[in-house]
């Protein structure tokens, strides 16, 4: 039997070459540093749901979001069965330049990255790839 997957959503926050990224408490990418997002909730866009929830984890109102990427997330459990199923779209957003990001809800840390800092760090493979493209089409 297969479930419809999950809607979720995350934002993209660059700021002078880093990346704005929190490091989850909860599954499924508990323990790994990522960009803000979670899943959605009934009636919400992708869009709004990326920006509900890059504010409740790190306190800025982001705003202008820009559909950048999309991920069919499956993981699987030790004897091959399917144990979350996410439809990831990934934003790029906008905020003001001042605004200072505030760990909460379910990031445990925040904390803005560059690139290779990011290669060192346990991330999604998502979060790298997005990373990665973004710097390539920055320089």
């Amino acid at each position: 039997m297969t479930s419809l997957p999950k809607a979720a959503s995350s934002g993209i926050l660059q700021r002078d070459g880093r990346f704005l990224l929190v490091l989850r408490r909860n599954p499924p990418s508990a323990d790994m540093y990522a960009f803000p997002g979670g899943r959605a909730e009934a009636g919400e866009t992708p869009a709004d749901t990326a920006l509900r929830e890059f504010e409740e984890e790190t306190g800025i109102q982001a705003h202008n979001p820009r559909l950048f990427a999309t991920y069919d997330l499956k993981t699987h459990a030790p004897d091959g069965r399917l144990s979350s199923h996410f439809f990831l779209s990934v934003f790029r957003v906008e905020a003001d330049h001042q605004a200072v990001a505030v760990a909460a809800d379910d990031a445990a840390e925040i904390g803005w990255f560059t690139l290779d800092e990011i290669r060192g760090l346990p991330t999604p493979q998502s979060v790298l790839e997005c990373a990665e493209r973004l710097s390539e089409e920055g320089e």
